[in-house]
């Protein structure tokens, strides 16, 4: 079960738990049980989330590898400030 868990992720990218057990075909009890511990292992990061999707409200598990970092968000980062031309030009 590991081995698909592992796998279905690398495929996949980030899940909720029960989507996992779903495509999986996977008791959730069971999915849950082995997700901790891979998590205490360190091999996936895990943490619980709230999704409201069509207005209704999803709380579960989200997992991730470890070794797989997010992607960065587009445009504009934190801290980052435009060059302004006319300062560098102008010397009062």
């Amino acid at each position: 079960m590991t081995d698909s868990i592992l796998g279905f992720l690398r495929a996949n990218g980030e899940q909720l738990d029960v989507d996992m057990a779903s495509s999986l075909d996977i008791p959730i009890a069971e999915l849950r049980d082995e997700v901790a511990r891979l998590a205490s292992s360190g091999d996936l990061i895990c943490c619980r989330v709230t999704r409201f999707i069509d207005g209704r409200k999803i709380e579960g598990t989200s997992c991730r590898l470890s070794c797989d970092p997010p992607t960065p968000a587009r445009g504009r980062k934190p801290g980052v400030k435009k060059t302004d031309d006319n300062n560098e030009t102008n010397n009062y």
